[in-house]
């Protein structure tokens, strides 16, 4: 039998030659940028990589060498690709992204569009963003809002795109895609619900209480120490501060925000009814213009991937190639294909840096559909 030594030490060997083979096979593909630069072709050559990977695969001798072979060699070519990204953005190729870098977003003398109620969280938080001095106007639906946008009867539309307790909107998403809209800027609003009433109300006069059936379900550990109260659903906790208002019945509640509370005049009860100290919703800023603000750091992109094992690695490689931080990444179903998705990322960086130029290069040409859906 022979030594285990000596066979790691052969290991060692082979390993020694596969590194300087690298290394050679690398100083080659260096050299194939050159010829691409000045040829103007382009690095990923789909054709001539599956070509490749069916000529090595054939050179081995059973089916478990045959799959280690056709996986070493694809992530061999796509570090490849990615020094020949690199190589071209030394030399000036990284090629411009159609899109205008600004020094801020306009705020005052827009008009602005936001889906819900007045009153509602989206309110607020465009409020928040934008000040008072916009014109503003609501719309039904989040699709109502991106149409605005797109066909210029309002500059900016403010939409929900994720709570922390309840995950994404996954409508939003769909319709980043489907729009010709992009983000510009993001606002936090902490949904901080509270017992609203008309004034005057005492907490044993109410009897009923109304809310979107999220904000009864957030705050049904209060609600379960008033069992003898009707619980009402309602479109928006907006609208059921609307009702109080209106109705001015005393054995009436809304649970909504604080916002709401005070648009519509309503009393604050004083009382804890939710328990969650940390549910906020994101909200995104979006425009039909491509611009982004100089000191922007969150770039959000979408992209698919052909079907096969090893195309999404492939992908997220190029954030780690460029030393890009990726802090979110979702997917949604590609309507008309079944089990194939659509993947959404976030991840740190300007549109005017090289290493976002180079790393959007990378998957623009490997990646399908891909789009940048903001910079902000």
């Amino acid at each position: 039998m022979t030594d285990l030594t000596e066979l790691r030490d052969e290991i060692d060997r082979i390993d020694k030659e596969m590194v300087a083979l690298f290394e050679k096979r690398m100083s080659v593909s260096s050299q194939v940028a050159e010829y691409k630069i000045d040829t103007g072709k382009k690095v990923f050559d789909k054709a001539r990589e599956a070509s490749k990977i069916e000529a090595v695969t054939q050179m081995t001798h059973n089916d478990f060498n045959k799959h280690g072979v056709e996986e070493l060699f694809q992530q061999i070519m796509a570090m490849s690709r990615k020094l020949q990204y690199q190589l071209l953005a030394q030399k000036g190729a990284v090629g411009r992204l159609p899109f205008i870098e600004v020094e801020e977003i306009q705020k005052e003398n827009i008009r602005v569009v936001f889906q819900g109620v007045e009153g509602a969280y989206s309110h607020a938080a465009m409020k928040e963003y934008f000040g008072d001095k916009v014109n503003a106007f609501h719309v039904e639906t989040w699709k109502d809002a991106m149409e605005a946008i797109a066909e210029g009867s309002a500059d900016y539309a403010v939409l929900p795109i994720e709570n922390s307790t309840a995950g994404i909107v996954n409508d939003m998403y769909d319709l980043l895609v489907d729009f010709e809209n992009y983000i510009v800027a993001e606002q936090v609003i902490r949904c901080e619900h509270k017992l609203l009433t008309v004034p005057g109300t005492k907490l044993e006069e109410v009897k009923t209480v109304y809310s979107h059936p999220q904000g009864l379900m957030q705050c049904k550990q209060f609600l379960d120490q008033h069992r003898g109260w009707k619980q009402v659903p309602l479109d928006n906790t907006a609208v059921a501060a609307k009702k109080v208002s209106d109705d001015r019945d005393k054995t009436q509640a809304a649970i909504a925000s604080a916002f709401a509370g005070e648009f519509f005049e309503l009393q604050d009860m004083g009382v804890q009814v939710c328990y969650n100290e940390v549910n906020s919703t994101r909200f995104i800023i979006a425009t039909n213009q491509r611009i982004f603000r100089k000191d922007a750091d969150k770039v959000s992109i979408c992209f698919e991937v052909p079907h096969k094992s090893g195309s999404l690695y492939n992908m997220l490689s190029h954030f780690i190639y460029n030393n890009l931080n990726m802090s979110k990444i979702e997917s949604r179903p590609i309507p008309g294909k079944n089990w194939e998705y659509r993947f959404f990322i976030d991840f740190e960086g300007n549109l005017s840096d090289s290493a976002v130029k180079n790393a959007l290069r990378g998957i623009r040409e490997e990646a399908i559909n891909m789009k940048i859906l903001g910079n902000y």
